[in-house]
């Protein structure tokens, strides 16, 4: 059994399917809250670590003081050698602590969107065995840099860098969100509702709620994915 451990950054962003897979695996999983002001777990308390998404950047510690704390917990919990998924802003905080830059996408993605293997999946025992391409959730603005030395392993035609692999698989960033189900999704369509302009010409990869929440059966192959990856970090330890 692994302990799990989930770092949210927001009340309406949690492990979501993450927990489904823990459950269903027979795996403990506990969170920490940074957005309710809790703390950071012990490094000697967890296996497996999920950095979940947000609404902010990880560029604003002035108004999140507790991003620089997170920062450095990151660091140390790849330094010792934890399993670790980092999800949107938690992917991009994994990329700034591993040396790569966080900046704006030169487009908001938001919604159902392919995404595509990159040149280094077939390199990582993680994502070598994901389709080729597959269908997945977005909802971000910013893109990362891949990390030196990491595997650049998934793209999408909005945004190059979808994910990476690095810590010979150990650390993982996923741009988008595999993790989303029917609630996580709803959540994030309400309460991130300012950040969705349909507006074709000027933002042709953001999409309607109507439209992101019409086919709820796109979820049950989203899940299959993620289930997947999960299961290929488990089989690191």
């Amino acid at each position: 059994m692994l302990r799990l451990h989930g770092i949210r950054h927001e009340s309406f962003e949690t492990e979501a399917e993450i927990a489904a897979w823990a459950h269903d695996r027979g795996h403990s999983l506990t969170h920490t809250d940074l957005w309710n002001g809790e703390s950071l777990p012990e490094l000697s308390t967890f296996d497996f670590l999920a950095v979940m998404g947000g609404p902010m950047n990880i560029y604003e510690e002035d108004k999140y003081p507790w991003l620089a704390e997170e920062k450095r917990f990151l660091k140390a919990a790849i330094d010792a050698g934890k399993l670790v998924i980092g999800v949107c802003l938690g992917a991009q905080l994994l990329a700034d602590v591993l040396g790569a830059k966080v900046t704006k996408n030169a487009h908001r993605e938001i919604g159902w969107h392919a995404v595509q293997a990159a040149p280094g999946a077939a390199q990582s025992r993680v994502f070598s065995a994901l389709p080729k391409e597959y269908e997945a959730f977005h909802w971000h603005g910013d893109t990362f840099s891949i990390p030196p030395g990491a595997l650049w392993t998934a793209q999408s035609e909005a945004c190059a860098h979808q994910a990476f692999s690095a810590c010979n698989d150990r650390v993982v960033g996923l741009q988008f969100h595999l993790e989303t189900n029917a609630a996580s999704m709803a959540d994030l369509a309400d309460h991130c509702a300012g950040e969705i302009t349909v507006d074709p010409a000027q933002w042709p990869y953001v999409q309607s709620a109507e439209a992101m929440l019409r086919r709820p059966e796109r979820l049950a192959p989203l899940r299959g994915l993620l289930h997947r990856l999960l299961d290929n970090m488990a089989g690191l330890v």
